[in-house]
């Protein structure tokens, strides 16, 4: 997976995505001091000094090799949207996690999320490579859950006690996968509106 050490842009007619490091981070100070944003995501960003933080730690677990994430821009109006990011990288076994995804509640559905999962997903399975790729989401977050059936996602399981909330309580996780060998029928029935080959 040495792609995953290069600068990695995608994009389609609705979603740009670029490395996070990118000067435009700055932007997401504009969409990102909402807590309803970080209800399901075990942190919360009310400061400028939080905001920093999570910019300098996400580049950071970018250079130690746990990631790779991106900013999402909306082509509509050429706005940062939000970032998501591949994560849980493991090379030895190919798979993914695609999370850590975020929008500012006026991307929230509109499409954007779907452009961008597409553009995930394809490069994650015909360029990167990756055999599975896989989806969580919070067991009470039920908006999350739908967008990711919307993919075409199997859904496998909850995982107990996955992650400590914002409170410092236990919290469930649903986890949802695609893996290569659904990725072809998936692509040509969820995701015709990006230009099939």
């Amino acid at each position: 997976m040495e792609i995953l050490k290069t600068k990695i842009q995608l994009e389609n007619d609705r979603v740009l995505l670029l490395p996070f490091e990118h000067l435009r981070n700055q932007e997401l100070k504009e969409i990102i001091f909402c807590g309803e944003i970080w209800k399901y995501m075990g942190m919360d960003i009310k400061t400028e000094l939080d905001f920093e933080n999570y910019i300098t730690n996400t580049i950071e677990q970018k250079a130690n090799g746990t990631c790779y994430p991106f900013l999402v821009i909306d082509k509509l109006n050429n706005r940062v949207a939000g970032s998501t990011r591949y994560g849980y990288l493991n090379s030895a076994s190919q798979k993914c996690e695609i999370g850590w995804t975020w929008y500012g509640t006026e991307f929230q559905g509109t499409g954007l999320n779907k452009a961008c999962k597409y553009e995930l997903l394809n490069f994650g399975f015909e360029t990167i490579g990756f055999r599975r790729i896989q989806f969580s989401a919070d067991q009470e977050n039920l908006r999350s859950q739908k967008a990711i059936e919307k993919l075409g996602a199997k859904k496998e399981g909850v995982f107990r006690n996955n992650y400590i909330g914002l409170k410092g309580e236990s919290r469930n996780d649903v986890y949802f996968s695609i893996i290569k060998e659904d990725w072809p029928l998936l692509k040509a029935e969820h995701f015709t509106e990006f230009g099939q080959d």
